[in-house]
């Protein structure tokens, strides 16, 4: 009995919860000031260790955008290491997400004291 609570389908639901509990394990070895690469250079070695396919740092288009990772060539992950994140940064990961036509983007900020990655959905235009 489901006591009238539905169930959503997410968007590559399984990845997406690799990737954040990824994430967690990540930001519980490094803490919260390391900085963005460390960060980033720890994520791809647990993505390795999984056998995640990803691409790192790869460029968007003509205009010299840098995506942090493409996993699997369905999702965009852009990670940050700031006190907080602004509109600026939904703005920029919206962008790749457009300029790509990739349908879900993760925004995940590591500096907070609990992570709470974001889900991203591709804007209609």
């Amino acid at each position: 009995m489901t006591y009238g609570i539905k169930k959503i389908d997410l968007l590559y639901e399984d990845l997406t919860y690799e990737i954040r509990g990824i994430s967690f394990e990540v930001h519980r070895e490094l803490g919260r000031f390391a900085k963005e690469k460390q960060y980033a250079d720890l994520l791809e070695k647990k993505f390795n260790e999984r056998k995640i396919k990803y691409k790192r740092e790869l460029i968007v288009s003509d205009s010299g955008n840098i995506i942090d990772f493409l996993i699997e060539d369905k999702i965009i992950l852009e990670i940050k290491a700031k006190p907080f994140l602004l509109k600026v940064d939904y703005y920029q990961l919206q962008r790749y997400l457009q300029s790509t036509g990739i349908k879900l983007g993760l925004l995940i900020n590591f500096r907070p004291v609990y992570l709470n990655p974001q889900r991203v959905l591709l804007a209609n235009q």
